[in-house]
């Protein structure tokens, strides 16, 4: 063992960590200080990672904690209380690096990369994303050739979190053919970035609006990789690839459940605190509706981290699981986003200061529902898995489907009247992304029916449930009467008001 506190109980070292966020952002540090500055104090960072908080993402072997998914989850919902750019910062290296390097690397390499984040709090991140094609990985031109005993890998890379940051990338790549053509495969190799042959230029540095601690910016990828680095799929590279962006979609919500359960916390207290004409804030009708909203936000973030618990190990093959990675990515970072609006609009003129946690929370929750896929695509990708599905089984009436579906059978029959209808195979993708959204709804909707046939408390399962109808209704709506409405690309001419009075 590398540390002898990753032999306590996991509960005692969750507390421990905790208890380092609270003294390092409010007593030796103030959060909303240096909050508009570029990465975090070196102070804080430090005090943060002599935690070891990745330790629960390596395996015992190595000196871990075992990897266990409900620690992850657990580190990323504690952290997301505080900053949701620390959380996120986490859930890159443990999501995005170290899963797959425990999953599929080499063991010849395992050792040292553990061993170094384990006693020198090194970092690491991925590397798909390109300027010219953006979430069309598929087409990536960064491109790599056989070379001696290892790779040369070349490229460019752009809006990786840990830009310059990261001591470790995982690099994707596709190999170049002897006639000049790139393989549909895509292939990745861990790149130590202390190596001077695998130094990676950064030649600029975003200047993000939002995650400030968190540097972005493009990359030039001219390195030469030992051939031992070279990631090993237990299929196609594709399939790792996918495997991989799915379980770290599986980790959005622990990202998410602590972000919104401040959110809720810092409501219920304005709200009660805050008198309007004799009485507080919390009395009004509207407001009730609201925090309820925030309330049910974080209800299903639990139902889905129970679920990502037991579902989204290493152990498990998540490459074809896309309906469930993309409701609980696209799903909770809408939410997300949505809880952060509400707490804003509650809090009034103070909630337009930069430090205020809900406007920053608008800010920095916003890219969630960007990158790792737009929430949009990923809506346009459930519907098509699910259209699939309904036009091979020729059950056509999405109410009759969803009762045998098995992410969703235990939550059908509460929405039948609303899905007692017929879908057409030949959807327009806006449709599709309106009908994506209806099916998450659903899948979280069971998420939450077996939270609760597990002895979460009932009025929290009860009233989800009515929240997830009420959007369920007003999704239903849209769907069947959405007109097919196109942008008038020449809208000047005659469309000045002013020549019309």
């Amino acid at each position: 063992m590398i540390a002898t506190e990753i032999q306590v109980p996991f509960i005692d070292f969750l507390n421990s960590f905790k208890q380092t966020l609270k003294s390092v952002f409010y007593e030796k540090a103030d959060i909303k200080k240096f909050i508009r500055e570029r990465g975090f104090p070196s102070h804080v960072l430090r005090d943060i990672m002599a935690t070891n908080p990745f330790s629960v993402a390596i395996p015992e072997k190595y000196g871990g904690r075992g990897g266990k998914t409900k620690e992850n989850l657990g580190i990323l919902d504690a952290a997301s209380y505080e900053s949701l750019p620390l959380s996120l910062m986490f859930g890159i290296n443990m999501g995005l690096f170290l899963g797959p390097v425990a999953k599929y690397a080499g063991e010849a390499v395992k050792g040292d990369i553990f061993k170094r984040f384990l006693n020198k709090q090194n970092m690491g991140g991925l590397m798909i994303t390109e300027p010219d094609y953006g979430s069309d990985a598929l087409n990536m031109h960064t491109s790599y050739v056989r070379r001696g005993s290892g790779y040369h890998i070349n490229g460019v890379k752009h809006w990786q979190g840990l830009t310059g940051m990261a001591d470790y990338w995982l690099m994707a790549s596709r190999q170049k053919l002897e006639n000049g053509d790139l393989s549909r495969n895509i292939d990745f190799f861990i790149c130590d970035v202390q190596q001077p042959e695998q130094h990676i230029e950064v030649e600029e540095y975003y200047n993000n609006i939002g995650l400030y601690p968190i540097p972005y910016g493009k990359n030039k990828i001219d390195i030469q990789v030992p051939a031992e680095y070279k990631l090993h799929p237990e299929s196609t590279g594709l399939k790792l690839m996918m495997d991989l962006l799915h379980r770290s979609r599986f980790q959005f919500p622990g990202m998410a459940i602590g972000f919104i359960r401040r959110m809720l916390d810092d409501a219920i207290q304005h709200t009660n605190a805050r008198v309007i004409k004799g009485k507080p804030l919390m009395a009004l009708d509207q407001v009730k509706h609201q925090v309820a909203g925030i309330q049910n936000a974080f209800t299903v973030s639990s139902a889905m981290c129970a679920r990502s618990a037991e579902f989204s190990g290493i152990e498990h093959d998540l490459s074809t699981s896309t309906v469930e990675a993309n409701t609980m990515k696209a799903y909770v970072t809408d939410l997300m986003h949505q809880s952060a609006q509400t707490l804003t609009q509650l809090s009034g003129a103070n909630g337009y200061k930069m430090e205020n946690v809900a406007s920053r929370g608008i800010v920095d929750s916003r890219p969630f529902q960007v990158f790792e896929g737009s929430n949009e695509m990923l809506y346009t990708q459930i519907s098509e898995m699910v259209l699939k599905m309904m036009g091979r089984l020729k059950k056509m009436n999405l109410s009759e489907f969803l009762k045998d579906y098995n992410l969703t059978r235990n939550a059908a029959d509460y929405f039948d009247s609303l899905l007692d209808f017929k879908i057409d195979l030949g959807l327009p993708q806006r449709k599709q992304v309106g009908l994506g959204k209806i099916v998450s709804r659903i899948v979280a909707a069971d998420y939450v029916a077996s939270l609760g046939a597990r002895g979460f408390r009932e009025d929290l399962i009860r009233d989800s449930f009515e929240t997830i109808k009420q959007e369920v209704s007003s999704l239903v709506s849209s769907f069947k009467h959405s007109p097919g409405v196109s942008p008038v690309e020449n809208y000047n001419e005659r469309s000045s008001w002013l020549d019309f009075c």
